[in-house]
């Protein structure tokens, strides 16, 4: 249901200049209330040759498509009818003084227990462009997903690019055939790695790469365009495991937006898009008509592993009216190419300049690490085999666990003024227990070499912020036992993402590579392989904020943390009452 109010028109006997002023009041204080409902529950869809029971909302995947305008409010009734506890995250919709509606599990809220009903109300005030939103329980994010897409309130005419012909959302996916996603999760913690992908599909198809039992081939997204029009694509990338590389044959994409924020327009002719991430990019249809050209998206792979997992690739086409012939296929970089995600990243600035702080107050290096503990609890030293240890991801050599046993989320404890110890948290450090060479490829191998890397703890870790406060934080892939990239995602606010390099960071060297001007400002950050991101933001949004890997075996293992943001000094900047129909945990 959108329901629109606006200022009554004035008297046609009104000045111009008065009708005119009214008019421009209309355009920038009329809202909308949109409502949808999503009813989540389970239905079997038949993929190469195989039925698999998903979990999807009101029966489709990917899920429904929220269209906003800048400024409305937003009321999604979510019906719990799978087996399963359930939280939907409104990914990079800042949610101010509004974390309630968040949607993480333990952390802002309960979840949605089978059976029962929760409704989210949240307003998208001060952003445009692409978002998304998805399950945040287990891997269930890989069917429970869509877009989120927030228009500006003066139409499409005010974007700062040339106004589109059409707008396509094209949301990234991967097929789990045959797995059950929340014992997905429950593996992936338990340091069972060894999953991959079926296949990756855009807007939930597969494509011609894969045939069913028929030995018809799999249907595929179609495009279809005219010549000479040009068209916004709006990419997500839903998936569980891999940043992707998408390319079409015969065209060039020109991006424009980057996580629902503007950038200065980029020619190219790949994308790259981690997990969590979206890319708006105009294609204008100006190659040979009377042919159709695929749209490739594969997925990149950092670490070389034996044995090797297979290439995840899918494709769909762009067709011209009158189309004929196989369709052209465009030259993909090559899967473990990291240079191009590297340089396609580097290459993004910022088009809306909002000032950079140039003060600082909390300064922050953490590294991104693999790292392992004894399986029994309290056992200090073990044999480094799979039966006696337990390979986890860490954040400063401290891996995230929720805390055991809680009958609240760690926001209503917040909320409810209890201290740091009474909450369960540790404090994240500054910076790992010890400086070595973070990216010595040696370390790579598990051996001697880097097994006094390896010991990990485990506790809920939090840093506390106060409102107002500036802060620096240095991401620092290693390489110890892996050379992964990571899409570090914070919840609740956006970040200037102000530089990145290859190898160790250098505070004395590095510092004068900072972006100052117009660095590109994004929810969703890639830290490179064997290399390391610098992002700076301001904590002016109080609440509980999850910050973690994107990649869903890394933020099963730990690879997370909480931030809080305590609240300012007046009502407007503090964190509002729950709900009164807040979930509960029993």
């Amino acid at each position: 249901m959108d329901t629109r109010g606006g200022i009554p028109v004035a008297a046609a006997a009104a000045a111009a200049a008065v009708i005119l002023f009214l008019s421009s009041m209309a355009l920038l204080t009329a809202a909308a209330v949109v409502e949808h409902t999503f009813v989540v529950s389970q239905m079997n869809m038949r993929h190469l040759c195989t039925d698999t029971l998903v979990t999807v909302v009101n029966g489709q995947l990917p899920g429904p498509v929220i269209n906003v305008t800048e400024g409305d409010s937003v009321v999604v009734h979510v019906v719990n009818r799978s087996p399963y506890d359930i939280t939907i995250h409104w990914h990079g919709v800042k949610q101010m003084r509004n974390c309630w509606a968040d949607g993480v599990p333990m952390i802002t809220q309960c979840p949605i227990r089978p059976g029962n009903n929760f409704t989210y109300q949240f307003s998208v005030d001060g952003q445009e462009g692409t978002l998304w939103w998805h399950s945040h329980v287990g891997g269930l994010r890989a069917t429970l997903h869509g877009a989120l897409i927030v228009r500006p309130r003066q139409g499409a005419a005010s974007y700062p690019f040339r106004r589109p012909d059409g707008e396509i959302p094209i949301v990234l996916g991967e097929w789990w055939q045959q797995m059950d996603l929340v014992q997905l999760e429950r593996n992936l913690a338990g340091g069972n790695f060894n999953y991959s992908p079926s296949a990756a599909t855009l807007n939930g198809k597969l494509g011609d790469l894969h045939y069913g039992c028929s030995g018809a081939m799999e249907e595929g997204h179609v495009l279809d365009v005219d010549p000479g029009k040009t068209y916004l694509l709006r990419f997500i990338n839903a998936v569980l495991v891999s940043e992707y590389y998408i390319k079409i044959a015969g065209h060039r994409f020109t991006v424009v937006a980057a996580d629902g924020n503007y950038v200065n327009p980029y020619t190219t002719d790949t994308i790259a898009i981690a997990p969590g991430q979206t890319v708006d990019a105009l294609l204008t249809a100006d190659t040979s008509p009377g042919m159709s050209y695929y749209m490739v998206a594969m997925a990149a792979q950092p670490t070389v592993i034996v044995p090797p997992f297979p290439v995840t690739m899918t494709r769909g086409v762009v067709r011209y009216p009158s189309s004929s012939g196989a369709p052209m296929v465009p030259a993909m970089p090559g899967t473990h190419d990291t240079d191009t995600s590297f340089h396609f990243h580097g290459n993004l600035t910022g088009l809306r300049r909002s000032p950079v702080p140039t003060r600082v107050d909390e300064r922050l290096l953490v590294t991104l690490s693999v790292g392992s503990m004894c399986r029994r609890q309290g056992q200090t030293t073990c044999a480094r085999t799979s039966a006696d240890t337990i390979i986890m991801v860490n954040m400063n050599n401290v891996s995230f666990q929720l805390p055991a046993g809680a009958t609240s989320s760690l926001l209503e404890a917040h909320y409810g003024h209890s201290s740091m110890s009474a909450m369960g948290l540790a404090t994240l450090p500054d910076r790992p227990p010890v400086a070595f060479n973070y990216t010595d490829p040696a370390l790579v191998q598990r051996g001697p070499r880097e097994a006094w890397l390896e010991p990990t703890t485990k506790a809920t870790t939090a840093r506390r912020f106060r409102y107002g406060s500036v802060v620096e934080a240095v991401f620092q892939n290693t390489a110890v036992m892996q050379t992964d990239s990571n899409p570090m995602h914070l919840h609740g606010h956006d970040m200037f993402v102000l530089a990145q390099g290859l190898g160790n960071y250098d505070q004395a060297r590095d510092v004068a590579r900072y972006n100052l001007v117009n660095p590109p400002v994004r929810n969703t950050v890639l830290v490179p392989s064997l290399g390391w991101t610098a992002v700076r933001f301001i904590a002016d949004n109080p609440g509980v904020w999850f910050l973690h890997c994107h990649y869903q075996f890394h933020a099963s293992v730990g690879m997370a943390t909480v931030f809080i943001v305590e609240d300012g000094p007046t009502v407007g900047t503090s964190l509002t009452p729950p709900p009164a129909n807040f979930p509960k945990c029993t």
